[in-house]
C-alpha cells in the first residue's frame, strides 16, 4: 500500500527535475559564461551585466528581478507554473552561490559560448520537463502568448536579443556575438531536448487488413487505436484508416509488425506534441 499519492509523486517528481535543471544552469553560468564575460538573454543576461559592470554577485540580481516577474506572472498565468518557476529561481539562486566547479583554461571563446549554450539548453529542457521555467524572459514570453498570440519561442528571443545586444556596450562587440551564439545554440538544444523528451508521432495506416493489424497493434502496444471511416475517390471503396500516437521508441515496433501483416500497407508518420486541450498553449 502507498502512502504516497499520485499527485503527490507528481511535485516531488517535478521538484526534483528542476533542481536538476537549476544545477546544470548554475554550472553554464558560473564555470561557462562569466569567466569568459559572455552574456545571456532576458534576467540571466541582466544578471552577468550587473557582475562585469558593478560587480553585483549574479544569484541576488537573478532572485530580485525573476521575482518581481513572478509577482506579475502570479496575476497573470497559471498559478501551478507560477510556484514551480519560484522553486526553480530559488534554486538557480542558491547554486549561483557555489564556486566554480570546473577549472579548465582555453583561448577559443567560441568554446565556452557552445557548451554554455548546451547546458543552458539542456538545463531549461529539464526544468519545463518538471513544469517549470527559468522565469525571466520565459515569463514575458508567456505573458506576450496568451494575451497577444505571440509564439513563445519567437517572444522569448526577442526578450533574450533586448538585453543581449545592448551588452555589447559592457562586455564588447566580439563577446556580443558570443552571446548571441550562445543564444542560439540554447534554443536549438532546447528545441531537441523537448522533441525528443515531449514529442510523440502520429501513425495513420491504410490497409487492407485493418482487423489483423489494429489486433496486433493494440496487443503490442497496450493503448487506444483509433479507426477512422475513410473512402477512396478512384475506386469509390470504404477502407477504415488506423490511427494511433507513439513514442518514438515504439515506432520501431508499430512499422516492422505492420510490414510483416501487410507489405502493401500505406503508412504515414508525422511528428506531433500530445497535448490536452486545456494545455495548447504549452506548445506555442
Amino acid at each position: 500500500m502507498s502512502f504516497i499519492s499520485s499527485k503527490n509523486l507528481t511535485h516531488i517528481k517535478n521538484g526534483s527535475l528542476i533542481i536538476l535543471g537549476a544545477f546544470v544552469y548554475a554550472i553554464a553560468i558560473n564555470d561557462f559564461l562569466i569567466p569568459h564575460q559572455i552574456g545571456e538573454g532576458g534576467v540571466t543576461g541582466l544578471t552577468a551585466v550587473g557582475y562585469y559592470a558593478l560587480q553585483i554577485p549574479p544569484f541576488i540580481t537573478n532572485l530580485v528581478l525573476n521575482g518581481l516577474l513572478l509577482l506579475v506572472g502570479f496575476r497573470l498565468l497559471d498559478k501551478r507554473t507560477v510556484w514551480y518557476s519560484l522553486w526553480a529561481v530559488l534554486w538557480i539562486s542558491v547554486f549561483l552561490k557555489l564556486p566554480r566547479l570546473l577549472t579548465y583554461h582555453t583561448s577559443q571563446s567560441i568554446i565556452p559560448a557552445i557548451a554554455g549554450g548546451v547546458l543552458m539548453g539542456i538545463a531549461m529542457g529539464i526544468i519545463f520537463q518538471g513544469e517549470g521555467t527559468t522565469a525571466g524572459s520565459t515569463i514575458l514570453a508567456k505573458i506576450m502568448n496568451r494575451y497577444f498570440g505571440m509564439m513563445t519561442g519567437t517572444a522569448m528571443l526577442m526578450f533574450d536579443l533586448i538585453v543581449a545586444i545592448p551588452s555589447g556596450l559592457i562586455i564588447g562587440f566580439q563577446n556580443m556575438l558570443l552571446t548571441v551564439a550562445e543564444l542560439y545554440v540554447a534554443a536549438a538544444v532546447l528545441n531537441g531536448f523537448l522533441s525528443r523528451f515531449g514529442a510523440k508521432k502520429s501513425v495513420t495506416i491504410i490497409t487492407s487488413r485493418t482487423t489483423e493489424v489494429t489486433a496486433e497493434l493494440s496487443a503490442r502496444l497496450k493503448q487506444g487505436i483509433t479507426l477512422v471511416n475513410a473512402k477512396g475517390y478512384y475506386h469509390q471503396e470504404s477502407h477504415p484508416m488506423i490511427y494511433l500516437i507513439c513514442t518514438k521508441r515504439q515506432l520501431a515496433e508499430v512499422v516492422p509488425l505492420i510490414s510483416s501483416i501487410d507489405p502493401e500497407a500505406l503508412v504515414v508518420v508525422e511528428e506531433v506534441h500530445s497535448v490536452k486541450g486545456e494545455a495548447l498553449n504549452k506548445i506555442l
